[in-house]
């Protein structure tokens, strides 16, 4: 009995001393004092805030420059609030830029290359974390190294390949698959994949192997069913990223297809001959989707992108 008792003061002394030991910003001791605690307080208080405003701000103008006059708009220096409310700004918006077509197109393009993002993207993540082919470790450095390139730099070859198609030589300049899919060859999405199938017992995929079960089963009957907040997460970004393009739908789309421009195209479009509060307005519309998308499924991002594994 002492002798236990003696290895729990021990392991009790340890605990202490790793306690204690911890190294943070401020320690503990300084907290308890009331003048140390009240600096901790102000100093955090007015750092947040700040962050908060830095972020907070262009966003609060782009939202309230719509409301106001075009003069006012353009005003330099910018008025902290519109001194007189324009709310019909937004809805002469919507209708002089037919922003309801240009949300329908965007929506068009971004589910598009979801849909070929999920079928390849998924297919070869699966393919280098549970199939492991010839090469696979190198083929996925390859696929990491261009995480390192700039985008503009691809944007020549991507536009070259997308004017001759390799082998087919086909044309795809003006079309929908001109935006569909450059956005397939996404290798962090492929590399988030990867990571969450590393994560899935090989029990699990060995046991489906017993009963009979094919590749393609094991991946859809076992994986995927398993992989649904990394999976929701990769379509996230992949929605987003073709919402908030720019210069790509400019280039394979503007001048080709006026009816099929994405909204950021048709707003530039439109900026050369519309007052400048109505463009503001448009913007501000553009964004609405994508904030109320965030808040809505912010926990699943947050849930997905911290997923690296299964334990039983």
């Amino acid at each position: 009995m002492a002798g236990l008792a003696g290895l729990g003061a021990r392991a009790s002394g340890r605990k202490q001393v790793t306690k204690a030991t911890t190294r943070t910003l401020i320690s503990s001791a300084q907290l308890n004092r009331r003048s140390s605690k009240t600096a901790y307080r102000v100093i955090l208080t007015v750092v947040i805030v700040v962050f908060t405003l830095i972020f907070i701000g262009p966003m609060y103008f782009l939202f309230t420059d719509g409301l106001k006059s075009t003069s006012e708009a353009i005003a330099t220096p910018p008025t902290l609030y519109p001194h007189h409310l324009h709310p019909s700004t937004y809805s002469q918006a919507f209708n002089r830029l037919d922003v309801a077509k240009l949300l329908w197109n965007t929506l068009y393009y971004a589910f598009g290359a979801l849909a070929f993002q999920l079928v390849f993207d998924v297919a070869a993540a699966y393919s280098l974390s549970k199939l492991r082919p010839v090469l696979g470790g190198v083929i996925f450095f390859l696929m990491l190294a261009t995480l390192m390139i700039p985008t503009t730099v691809l944007v020549v070859p991507q536009y070259v390949t997308v004017a001759n198609l390799p082998i087919l030589h086909v044309n795809l300049i003006g079309t929908p698959e001109a935006i569909w899919l450059p956005s397939v060859a996404n290798a962090f999405n492929i590399f988030l994949l990867k990571r969450f199938f590393d994560s899935i017992p090989e029990d699990y995929i060995d046991a489906a192997r017993i009963d009979g079960a094919s590749g393609l089963t094991i991946l859809r009957r076992v994986v995927l069913p398993i992989s649904r907040p990394i999976v929701g997460v990769v379509s996230i970004f992949g929605l987003v990223a073709v919402w908030k393009d720019f210069l790509w739908p400019l280039l394979v789309e503007y001048g080709y297809s006026p009816t099929r421009e994405s909204l950021n195209v048709g707003i530039w479009q439109a900026s050369a001959t519309t007052p400048q509060n109505l463009i503001i307005a448009a913007s501000a519309m553009a964004a609405i989707p994508t904030i109320v998308f965030f808040l809505i499924f912010q926990r699943n991002i947050m849930a997905g992108l911290t997923a690296g594994g299964i334990r039983g």
